[in-house]
Parts: C-alpha cells; sequence; structure tokens
C-alpha cells in the first residue's frame, strides 16, 4: 500500500451523494493519507468545509468559483463567502480559471473573475487552485501577475504544452496530472518525465477522469495508484516514489500539517 495525497477531488459533488463516507473509507484503504476536496462554488465549499471538520487531519476543502460559473460572480458575495471560508480553515483559492472551449462565460468575465479570485489569494495569503483549457496565452499573462503578486498555485488537471508547464514552474508553481495521462489519446510522456520532482501532484478530480483501468466509471481517489503507477513508469522510478513526493508536495502546497 502506498501512502498518497489526492490533490484535488469533488467529493461534495451529487455524484457522491450518497456514499461519500464510503468512498473515502476505500481512499483510506488504499493508501490516501490527505484528500484535498474542492469548493468549485461557495455553495460547495461550505459542503467541503463540513467534511473536512468530520475527518480533520485527512481531508482539507478549498474555495472559489470555476470559470463555467463566472458569469454568476458577485464581488461583494462572493468575495466574503471566500474570505469567510479562509478564515474556517479553507487551503486554497479555486478551483477557477479559465475555460475557452467551453465558454460558458464570456471570455472577458473570465478574466475579470480570474483576476479577482488572484487578488484575495494575496490578500488571504493562499494558493490558487487552477483550471485552464484552451487559454493557454491568458493563462501565461496570469501566471506572470501571480509571480509579481507572490501568488503561488497549481496547474491542476493539466493537459497543456510544455511551453504552459515551464511557465507555471519559472512562477514557482506546481504542476498536476490526473487519470488523463493513462487514457490512449494521451501522446504527451516527455511532459510527465518534464516536471521536477518537487513540482509534481497527483490527482483523481473525482467523480471525473477515472484512469485506466476504471475509465468509463465514476471516478473515486482510491483509483489515484493507477495514475501514480503511470507517472512513475513515465518517470523510470519507483511509484513508491511518486507517491512520497507528491504527498510532500501537495503538503508543502497547501500549508498541510
Amino acid at each position: 500500500m502506498l501512502p498518497y495525497a489526492d490533490s484535488h477531488l469533488h467529493l461534495v459533488d451529487p455524484a457522491f451523494a450518497v456514499d461519500a463516507e464510503a468512498v473515502l473509507l476505500r481512499a483510506r484503504d488504499a493508501g490516501a493519507v490527505h484528500l484535498v476536496c474542492i469548493g468549485e462554488t461557495p455553495d460547495a465549499a461550505r459542503r467541503a468545509h463540513a467534511l473536512a471538520a468530520r475527518h480533520p487531519g485527512v481531508v482539507s476543502f478549498t474555495c472559489g468559483l470555476h470559470p463555467h460559473e463566472a458569469a454568476r460572480w458577485d464581488a461583494s458575495r462572493d468575495a466574503d463567502a471566500i474570505r469567510e471560508a479562509v478564515a474556517l480553515g479553507a487551503v486554497a483559492i479555486g478551483e477557477c480559471g479559465l475555460d475557452y472551449h467551453y465558454d460558458t462565460a464570456p471570455r472577458a468575465v473570465q478574466r475579470a473573475v480570474l483576476e479577482a479570485q488572484l487578488e484575495l489569494a494575496a490578500e488571504l495569503r493562499r494558493p490558487i487552485v487552477l483550471h485552464t483549457r484552451d487559454a493557454e496565452d491568458d493563462t501565461r499573462a496570469m501566471l506572470r501577475n501571480a509571480a509579481a503578486a507572490g501568488v503561488c498555485g497549481v496547474l491542476h488537471c493539466f493537459t497543456g504544452s510544455v511551453a504552459l508547464a515551464q511557465a507555471g514552474l519559472e512562477a514557482g508553481w506546481y504542476v498536476s496530472f490526473s487519470g488523463i495521462v493513462t487514457f490512449r489519446s494521451w501522446t504527451d510522456q516527455a511532459l510527465l518525465a518534464h516536471i521536477p520532482d518537487d513540482r509534481l501532484l497527483v490527482e483523481s478530480d473525482a467523480p471525473y477522469l477515472a484512469p485506466v483501468p476504471f475509465r468509463g466509471k465514476r471516478n473515486e481517489p482510491a483509483w489515484v495508484v493507477s495514475t501514480i503507477e503511470h507517472l512513475a513508469r513515465a518517470r523510470a522510478t519507483s511509484a513508491e516514489h511518486v507517491a512520497a513526493i507528491t504527498l510532500a508536495n501537495t503538503r508543502r502546497l497547501f500549508a498541510l500539517a
């Protein structure tokens, strides 16, 4: 059994409405030492906080507004909700970011909402959990702004280019990989080896993106081990090493005990 961290999952998603505690138990049995439950909206963050309160030292939570929800951003209400969540122990701002693939909110609105959350991260001294898809130029600009503001974070569920990953690394950020890297459609094995040991994270993004051999099923944090094993092969190292460094990096980024 490999002790590991799942740096990003949505355990309060409706997909887990009836069995979140059982899913958490299976993850613990598989070796999960810590899980970071994402509050992609303030409402989700409140549920994630309640889950974390039931599992202190095992589950942490975040609070932010996902780019798919950017059109509903209220500068006063949502900023106050994030501040309140941080006061209650939220370890990061997000999941927030830019998604130009689905464009569920105007791009200018997405940029403004991300900038507001970047300012909150600087104010509250919390890292950013960043979603980025088909928005590499604007993401690089955001990374430059974050570095100037002293804000660190993670490029979560990374599927971008080596150039974007490098921009993140140069800004002091981390890069996280999910079960996508086990898919037959994933071809950039070199990218998996490009990320330095001290900047690598791993995640489930459950209930989404179940790794091979579970693809097509509702994802669970217990299955992060499959992603860890794939990363180990791509990096010509052991699964034990990948599990250990990603656990240490998760603790460092989110200032976990």
